[in-house]
């Protein structure tokens, strides 16, 4: 039965984190509406106020007052309008999401990147993502935040990651024509790419890479025998379906960390794997950088119970970047809190079925 109840164990653990994601939350929008540290978006947005979030923000709760994060505000620049002064002497990254279709959504980075992915490095098993060991990303790559996310992971891991140039808004542009032959031929290039390295750099042990290309690649030849153990893995085809599929066809064995991310969230951690869930794909936000709830598609005020089905708004909150209740193109289950994780997560994450808009997937 679908309920907001948390077992009395773990209430503890829950309440301590919500008076931590409060307290975040504070210091977040102080930084970002300071005139000496915010950047000027939000400070341009407050001038236009009658109440100063810096006095009024006490909470997560109050976010509300917001309003909704338009997808718009990211299309297009200046993209330093995005740049806290407080962070302005440092090198700034950009990394774009979308775009297959008119102006792609830009987001600055400095340091979010590293952070995320050297946090999720502490839930990979020693055992099958052996430290010193070499990676090989085979997923997007561009100006997308992956390719220096995952080098990263690799990094602070003690390895070198081997890249593989994969451009997905080629591909959903010979889909959109019917060349389905033209984006097979693609796919082969950079299966073809990747079984060379492999081949040829035996230290690599993990990769990441993508549902359709993890397919792609196992078809070609034996994770195994190629010396693979462990396999980072998310993108648009990542379902119950495919995660049994990959565990029982696929992995030869090796460990499957499942992950649902983007370039406006950062990352998610997978619940560590349970027959109980029946292959569900369950994540937990990296709270409180970044916060994921499900609520009423036709009342997005309205978090819907555990185990319901919703849309997802997500939050971030770090220095580099604010972004309140942006509603995402994703629907989902509520998931309660873990012990490992004390908030609500969500599970088997989809397009949003209300969306007019359709969703081209392609080989990644």
């Amino acid at each position: 039965m679908a309920s907001n109840e948390v077992s009395c164990d773990l209430k503890p653990r829950v309440d301590a984190a919500r008076e931590r994601l409060d307290a975040h939350v504070r210091e977040i929008v102080a930084w970002h509406f300071d005139p000496e540290t915010g950047c000027p978006f939000w400070l341009d947005f407050a001038a236009k106020l009658d109440w100063d979030p810096r006095k009024e923000v006490k909470g997560f709760d109050d976010l509300r007052r917001f309003g909704f994060f338009e997808d718009e505000w990211l299309r297009g620049g200046p993209v330093r309008r995005w740049v806290p002064k407080g962070l302005a002497d440092k090198p700034v990254y950009v990394f774009e999401t979308g775009g297959t279709t008119g102006v792609p959504k830009s987001r600055i980075n400095i340091d979010d990147f590293r952070i995320d992915y050297s946090e999720f490095s502490h839930t990979l098993p020693d055992e099958f993502f052996p430290p010193g060991a070499d990676w090989i990303q085979v997923g997007p790559s561009g100006p997308r935040r992956l390719r220096l996310a995952v080098e990263h992971l690799a990094q602070v891991r003690g390895g070198i990651c081997f890249q593989i140039d994969l451009d997905p808004r080629w591909v959903v542009k010979l889909l959109k024509k019917g060349d389905i032959k033209a984006a097979e031929a693609y796919k082969k290039h950079c299966i073809d790419q990747a079984v060379i390295i492999l081949e040829n750099h035996p230290n690599i042990k993990c990769l990441f890479t993508t549902p359709k290309l993890l397919e792609a690649l196992a078809d070609r030849v034996s994770l195994k025998e190629m010396g693979i153990t462990g396999v980072f893995c998310g993108g648009t085809e990542m379902t119950p379906q495919f995660h049994r599929f990959a565990r029982e066809e696929l992995l030869e064995g090796a460990y499957f960390a499942a992950t649902y991310g983007n370039t406006l969230m950062g990352l998610a951690c997978h619940k560590p794997f349970d027959p109980a869930d029946n292959h569900a794909i369950i994540y937990y936000p990296p709270q409180p950088r970044a916060v994921s709830q499900v609520v009423d598609p036709d009342d997005m005020d309205t978090v819907v119970d555990h185990g319901e089905t919703g849309r997802v708004l997500l939050t971030t909150l770090t220095k580099e970047f604010f972004m309140p209740r942006f509603p995402e193109r994703d629907e989902c289950e509520r998931e309660p809190p873990i012990e490992l994780y004390p908030w609500d997560g969500v599970r088997n994450v989809r397009p949003f079925s209300q969306t007019k808009e359709k969703v081209a997937i392609g080989v990644y």
